[in-house]
Parts: C-alpha cells; sequence; structure tokens
C-alpha cells in the first residue's frame, strides 16, 4: 500500500495524473489529506481524500508519494506526520518518490545525500550531496524523483515500473496513448 500526501496548495496534475495512472496499474494507493480530507490544490481545484493525516499508519505501508506545489510542498514539510512517514519509509527501505518542489523536502532531510535526483528548476540548492539530473523523472534506489506537471506521467509510470517491473509500466504506457520519448 502506498500514500500519497496532500497539502493545501498542491499541485493538481501532479497529484492526480500520477494517481490515475497507479491505480489503472492496480496499485493499492490512498491518499491522504493534511489536516483534513478535504484539501484544495494550487489553482482552486477542491479533492476528497480517503484519510486524514490522523487515520494513516505504517502498517503494510511499502512506500509514499509526495505531489508539488506551492504552497503546498511547504505545507508537506511542515507536517510532523509526513515528516514521519518519510523517515519510516527511509528507514524501512519503502519507496518514497517526489515531483516538482516536493524534493526540497527530501533534501532537506538529507534523504537524497549520495543520490540522483530531480526537481523543479530553481530548487535544487535544496538537493545538498545529490547528483542533480536534468531529466524528467529519476529513479535511484527507492527514490523516484520528477521535475513537475509535464513529467506527471512518466513519474507515475516510474512508480508502476518500480513495483511491477518495466514491460507492465510500458503495457500501461501505451494504454494511455504516451507514444512520446
Amino acid at each position: 500500500m502506498l500514500y500519497m500526501y496532500f497539502a493545501n496548495g498542491f499541485e493538481e496534475t501532479e497529484a492526480i495524473a500520477a494517481l490515475d495512472v497507479l491505480r489503472r496499474a492496480d496499485i493499492n494507493v490512498f491518499t491522504v489529506g493534511v489536516g483534513s480530507k478535504n484539501i484544495k490544490g494550487a489553482h482552486g481545484v477542491e479533492v476528497r481524500c480517503d484519510l486524514d493525516d490522523n487515520e494513516a499508519t505504517f502498517t503494510g505501508l511499502e512506500g509514499v508519494v509526495l505531489p508539488g506545489g506551492m504552497p503546498g510542498t511547504k505545507n508537506l514539510d511542515a507536517c510532523e506526520k509526513v515528516q514521519n512517514v518519510l523517515d519510516f519509509c527511509s528507514s524501512t527501505g519503502k519507496l518514497t518518490a517526489a515531483i516538482c518542489a516536493a524534493p526540497m523536502i527530501l533534501g532537506k532531510k538529507g534523504l537524497l545525500k549520495g543520490k540522483k535526483a530531480t526537481c523543479y528548476p530553481g530548487f535544487e540548492n535544496y538537493l545538498e550531496g545529490t547528483e542533480v539530473s536534468a531529466d524528467f523523472v529519476v529513479t535511484d534506489g527507492t527514490v523516484i524523483t520528477a521535475k513537475g506537471m509535464g513529467a506527471a506521467v512518466e513519474f507515475g509510470l516510474a512508480i508502476v515500473a518500480y513495483f511491477k517491473g518495466k514491460a507492465f509500466a510500458q503495457k500501461i504506457k501505451n494504454s494511455l496513448m504516451c507514444y512520446y520519448e
């Protein structure tokens, strides 16, 4: 099971596109709202999450996904429960995935040191000790990072590949009519 955390000000396309890809691949993912089940995105789109952060437990957790956006990323970073789930995933070898500005959270915690990662341009200074890549999506061990909204489907597909293999991810990609490279 994965948790995808939503905080007020999240980037809607990054979250919803990746979530859609994961659910099409039958990956068990729950949306978790920071402070409430009802969360409003950076562009006014409101979503109702499956859980609020008080309901999320570590039992059966295989990883965490953090969409970016502003001020969503700052709100995720300020949430103690998000910090705790990142610590859990990092210390137990579970997946940690972040897109756009959200890799900043991982960088500030030191979770990207010695790894290759990417982020939205302008947030590289938070990725101390990281080999910053220009690639849209980067997988390095148990960490997946992506640049931004335009990489949201590929970000979701990278998570699918992590859990179900590249061939399965390619089948999902083909079904989505994603023929670009």
